[in-house]
């Protein structure tokens, strides 16, 4: 969310304060690296193996004007595991803005808190920003694909050389822009994904089939243009969200981008049969709220005997920006404050009624499951970090939670240490979705020193079975994926 600022005469007014996101533990790196040998304390599970990649925003070039957390160029961080010993390296994601960049010498583009005028076109929908590709990592047909949070362009990467191959265009099938969370289908090979801007079609949803190609596309009707972050598939339907966090139009005469929550809009979410058409999306209307993460979903018979869809989010508790202190600085810090949680809503297909219910009161946010699970029946045990209470968003530890029995577990990293996502990975042989691990990179901001911890996924209150010392540090990012091994031993033709 952000909120351009301009001087009389049109250009960005500078920032009269250092920005944090610049700063200690969210510094940018530059030096991209291979190593192994790593020192370890404890002994990495002969049983883990596969490679754990987390993306995030570092600026290539020094930052002029106000910096936005969002505007860093992507850099994936990944460690690989294979029979007890691991291998660490880093690399930019080379997008087609980055590469014009590198070119030129100097950045090309300003950032999102600063006016767009003069900035080239960096996306499909025609936005004066650049794609950084900087969000999320998700595993397909044997590349990850890192993608953006304003909807861009998908850009494969090899999962263990880190190597950029190029913007991802599902066989040339691809016409448009894709969302930050596209959510694959491992039983069937289909990868589910959405495009919004602010002109028809304001939302399109589309399915990359099992080819590797586009095999379903419908635009999608929407009151006016809105942001939706994420969307969630169960086995037979994927659902859609329409929530009310709008341009503000006062802010819009005056050529600025500014985003408020309307509460007087009812939050909205669409349910439509996966390969369904336009005609065919039920909207269910809720609370007023903002969600950037899904947990997951899953189809369920209700005690009525109705067929249900069940959704389990991050939920926003206050979508309105507020500032941490004076001046520009404190209203930027503002707009990125996490305060979330857990939260469930039930679709009645039959009655075409909703009920939502809070599941716990844990400030939580980036949450995953065994993606083995998604799409399917449902899963059992959810991973998500804890929010910790500071101006800037910091991961203080993780948490496991039982959907069956609400049981959770809780692994703080310790004062002054800060992690990341932390997917689940299964172990060799995994039978359940709690049997395997959980990896995170941890960054100590006392001493600037970065490691990996490995934890039990059915026993983080025991604390880490090993940790991994790294030779630079890890800046605090974004979006983190586990690929397993054979995952990474099978490449579709």
């Amino acid at each position: 969310m952000t909120d351009v600022q301009e001087r009389p005469d049109g250009t960005a007014a500078q920032p009269d304060e250092p920005n944090p996101y610049l700063l200690g533990v969210f510094a940018p790196v530059r030096d991209e690296i291979t190593a192994d040998d790593l020192e370890v304390i404890g002994e990495i599970p002969r049983d883990l193996n596969g490679v754990y990649l987390r993306n995030g925003p570092n600026p290539r070039f020094d930052v002029t004007g106000r910096y936005h957390w969002f505007d860093g160029d992507g850099m994936v961080h990944a460690i690989s595991f294979e029979n007890g010993t691991a291998r660490y390296r880093n690399r930019y994601v080379r997008t087609r803005g980055l590469s014009r960049e590198e070119a030129a010498g100097h950045p090309l583009w300003t950032g999102m808190v600063e006016s767009p005028a003069g900035n080239p076109v960096g996306t499909a929908r025609g936005l004066p920003y650049k794609d950084t590709a900087n969000t999320d990592l998700t595993f397909h047909r044997g590349r990850v694909l890192a993608t953006w949070y304003l909807c861009g362009e998908p850009v494969s990467m090899d999962p263990l050389s880190l190597e950029t191959l190029g913007a991802e265009t599902f066989l040339d099938t691809l016409h448009g822009d894709v969302m930050a969370h596209p959510k694959l289908d491992e039983r069937t090979g289909e990868l589910m994904w959405f495009d919004y801007g602010a002109r028809d079609p304001l939302l399109r949803y589309g399915v990359v089939g099992p080819s590797g190609a586009i095999e379903h596309e419908v635009p999608i009707e929407l009151p006016g243009p809105r942001m939706p972050h994420d969307m969630a598939i169960t086995e037979n339907h994927s659902v859609l969200m329409d929530l009310p966090l709008v341009a503000d139009p006062e802010a819009a005469r005056k050529g600025r981008h500014k985003l408020l929550f309307d509460r007087s809009i009812p939050a909205r979410f669409g349910v439509i049969p996966r390969r369904g058409a336009s005609a065919e999306i039920r909207w269910f209307d809720a609370e007023p709220c903002y969600i950037y993460h899904v947990v997951g979903a899953w189809e369920e018979r209700s005690a009525a005997g109705h067929d249900t869809v069940v959704l389990d989010v991050c939920r926003v508790t206050r979508p309105e920006p507020r500032p941490t202190r004076p001046g520009p600085i404190g209203k930027l810090l503002g707009y990125l404050r996490l305060d979330a949680r857990l939260h469930r809503y039930v679709f009645d297909l039959h009655t075409g009624t909703t009920t939502e219910t809070q599941l716990d009161d844990a400030n939580t946010e980036f949450p995953s499951i065994d993606t083995r699970a998604q799409g399917g029946a449902g899963y059992r045990h959810s991973y998500g970090v804890h929010i910790a209470d500071h101006e800037t968003v910091r991961f203080s530890g993780l948490l496991r939670r039982d959907r069956v029995t609400g049981e959770r577990q809780d692994h703080f990293f310790g004062p002054g240490r800060f992690g990341s996502e932390a997917p689940f990975a299964p172990r060799d042989g995994s039978t359940g979705d709690d049997d395997g691990y959980l990896v995170s990179f941890v960054t100590d901001e006392r001493d600037g020193r970065s490691e990996v911890e490995i934890l039990d996924a059915s026993d983080l209150a025991a604390g880490p079975v090993a940790r991994v010392r790294l030779p630079q540090r890890v800046p605090l990012g974004f979006h983190a994926t586990w690929v397993r091994q054979d995952q990474l031993r099978h490449t579709p033709a």
